[in-house]
């Protein structure tokens, strides 16, 4: 090989390697680091053997209950995100007063027998106090905290949001205190669902059927509705879509009523999970849940659905699966920490989300 035809082949292969900084290197030591922990944890974990098949099987139960109410809470931070590009930080909050409006409605069945007597009825009037509550609650702010910032440029709608989230957090606060309240546990919950020999806990199943058909309806409505197709074309193009004739209003009014509706439905079922409520109860829940609409691809609703899904196994199934094999001792007690790693390695490597790439060509 000639001088000549040695340099040629050399400053290709040195401009590739000018282009690694120092961010670079970093970043891949976090991924290779990562790596180490998830693949020497779980081999870790399974060479020990602490485990039985049932406990994974509990453990990925509950994975699917919480991803669930993530999944709700994340389809309201999507949906808004997807129409007006606002991220809604009070969405959590949100969440928080369909708990509690749910909670009184529970405490009352509960005291008359009727949610012992007639748990069906009994919860589907449960529901339509919190989604009402919380559809009334997100519709209001709409109109009253995010419509006069529509078209204002730069951080004041985001900042508008946070404050709206602590105006929530301590309305409630001031009203009904910040002591914890428990949510009613009856009778027909502590029954478990036998399947394949295997007890299953009735709440979980519940949660999961009742939050997946709620999904299913949001997609048709979307998919399927007139109002669904002025959403979809809002979110393309809002001016574009004004000059078609299509009331904007009406339809950024009809997004937060259905954001509102999930997180109302999300807020019993989180209650009813961990048996109590607060004020201050929507935080963290719906800091995970855009965690899921970003891991999921934020502003696609399959993506907030499989984003919740998949955030919630990981949080249940991570600490015992990733942490126990390497001797972290009480590894549950991290499973927040697995949860915002998650969101931050998708943030660094992925921030289009699962399905942010075809959805940014085509939204859901």
């Amino acid at each position: 090989m000639t001088d000549a035809a040695a340099r040629r082949f050399s400053i290709p292969r040195l401009n590739k390697f000018a282009r690694f900084t120092f961010v670079d290197v970093i970043l891949w030591c976090l991924r290779i680091g990562v790596v180490i922990v998830v693949v020497g944890g779980t081999i870790g974990t399974l060479i020990k053997g602490r485990y039985a098949f049932a406990q994974w099987l509990d453990l990925v139960m509950f994975g699917l209950t919480i991803g669930s109410v993530y999944a709700l809470i994340a389809l309201g931070y999507t949906m808004v995100y997807g129409v007006l590009r606002l991220i809604n930080f009070a969405h959590g909050d949100i969440m928080m007063t369909g708990a509690f409006s749910g909670y009184f409605i529970a405490t009352a069945f509960d005291r008359s027998g009727f949610l012992n007597s007639s748990p069906i009825l009994a919860l589907l009037g449960v529901l339509a106090v919190a989604m009402t509550c919380s559809t009334t609650i997100a519709v209001l702010t709409e109109r009253f905290a995010y419509r006069p910032f529509r078209h204002v440029r730069g951080f004041a709608p985001l900042i508008c949001a946070i404050g709206v989230s602590f105006f929530l957090e301590q309305t409630f606060r001031g009203l009904f205190g910040p002591s914890i309240r428990s949510y009613p546990d009856p009778k027909w919950q502590a029954t478990p669902i036998t399947a394949f020999g295997f007890n299953i806990p009735r709440v979980d199943v519940i949660v999961i059927i009742s939050a997946i058909v709620a999904m299913i309806v949001l997609y048709l409505i979307i998919q399927r509705t007139r109002m669904g197709t002025a959403m979809r074309a809002v979110s393309e193009d809002t001016d574009a879509a004004a000059l078609m004739g299509i009331d904007v209003d009406k339809v950024v009014v009809f997004t937060f009523a259905l954001g509102g509706a999930m997180a109302g439905i999300a807020g019993v079922f989180y209650a009813f999970v961990f048996k109590q409520v607060y004020f201050y109860m929507g935080f963290t829940p719906g800091i995970k849940a855009f965690g899921a609409a970003v891991l999921g691809g934020i502003g696609s609703v399959p993506g907030a659905m499989l984003g919740g899904f998949f955030l919630g196994l990981v949080e249940s199934v991570g600490p015992a699966l990733f942490l126990d094999g390497i001797g972290i001792p009480a590894p549950y007690q991290l499973r927040d920490l697995i949860a915002f790693t998650l969101l931050i390695m998708v943030l660094i490597f992925r921030p289009q989300g699962i399905l942010g790439e075809r959805m940014a060509k085509k939204r859901a």
